[in-house]
């Protein structure tokens, strides 16, 4: 069960429903959104039955849900959510009507390097800078980023560019050190259902992106969503980076087909990452005007002013000659969808 508050309701109506929920025997689950608040009802039949919930004050709507995915689900939430990303005069939307482009390097390797990339990804037209300062690697010798010391320069990097930044978080115990420098957290695809930290994200109070997992299906991701939503944060966006199949051509195999799917049983927005799909920058951009078509929310790129000497990932980071063909399509790309850039 969902309770949807009304818009003028005060805290002293959502704890009363809370309180209400609880003398049920029910869990409730608080998100407060821009507009308004929602309550998710956890409990079984008996304990819905005798939650009169429309009778309590500053109550609007009460929906049963029947997907597993209560909060993220559109049983509850028709219209699709835009997610605002960034501080006040830097704030940047994601969601229908928009085509956002995240760009910068795989990983932060120096100052001078995420700077650059930094550079060419905002003359490219993109809104979000992403960078990693702790990489989860396949091998345990590969390079593991540059910890807290990635974070500062990230964060010198924004005030020099004026983007506000993604960067993955790993463990739980990093969530508040990485949150002081990022604008949004990025889950990766290692840790979709490392369920302590999509809790710790969940109760941060900033904006995250959720890549999917490499042989996830799209329940077990919106299902991964929930548990930040179920911590009281919506302000969520699913990003599609390929899947694990027979085909060794590529990286991942892209899913373009989970973009209209998840935009028809979520009310997040869907990204598209098509670097880490592809794992070979000729295809990138192929890739992301197929996902620009699809309907895709945004674009997620890797961008290196050196791929050659890159440190993590070079084969699929664009060049500068790459990056201007990607904004080309973006920009003639996302008028004829009714989308800005």
């Amino acid at each position: 069960m969902v309770i949807v508050l009304r818009s003028d309701a005060g805290s002293g109506d959502i704890d009363g429903v809370v309180r209400a929920v609880e003398s049920a025997g029910g869990a409730p689950f608080v998100s407060r959104g821009v507009a308004r608040t929602i309550i998710g009802v956890i409990g079984d039949e008996p304990v819905l039955a005798q939650l009169e919930a429309l009778t309590l004050p500053g109550v609007a709507e009460v929906i049963r849900v029947t997907s597993p995915y209560k909060l993220v689900s559109r049983e509850h939430h028709s219209d699709r959510t835009v997610v605002q990303v960034g501080p006040a005069g830097m704030q940047v939307s994601i969601g229908p009507g928009t085509l956002t482009l995240i760009a910068g390097p795989c990983a932060v390797e120096t100052p001078e390097q995420t700077l650059a990339a930094a550079q060419m990804a905002r003359a490219a037209g993109a809104r979000l800078l992403r960078g990693g300062a702790y990489k989860p690697r396949t091998s345990p010798y590969a390079f593991q980023g540059l910890g807290e010391r990635g974070l500062h320069i990230l964060s010198d990097v924004r005030a020099e560019v004026g983007l506000p930044v993604v960067t993955e978080v790993v463990d739980a115990h990093d969530v508040d050190v990485v949150a002081e420098h990022a604008d949004m957290l990025q889950i990766g695809t290692r840790n979709m259902q490392n369920f302590g930290l999509l809790q710790a994200v969940g109760s941060v109070g900033k904006p995250v992106l959720l890549k999917r997992g490499l042989t996830a299906t799209y329940e077990e991701w919106l299902m991964a969503a929930e548990y930040i939503a179920q911590r009281g944060n919506l302000d969520i966006v699913l990003c599609e980076r390929g899947i694990r199949t027979f085909e060794t051509a590529t990286r991942n195999t892209l899913d373009v087909s989970a973009v209209p799917m998840l935009q028809a049983r979520s009310h997040l927005p869907v990204m598209i990452d098509p670097s880490h799909a592809a794992g070979r920058r000729e295809l990138v951009v192929p890739l992301a005007r197929a996902a620009i078509a699809a309907g895709a929310d945004g674009l997620l790129v890797d961008v290196h002013p050196h791929p050659e000497t890159a440190l993590v990932d070079g084969p699929q980071a664009l060049r500068a000659e790459e990056l201007d063909e990607l904004a080309v399509a973006v920009r003639d790309f996302a008028p004829l969808l009714g989308r800005t850039s």
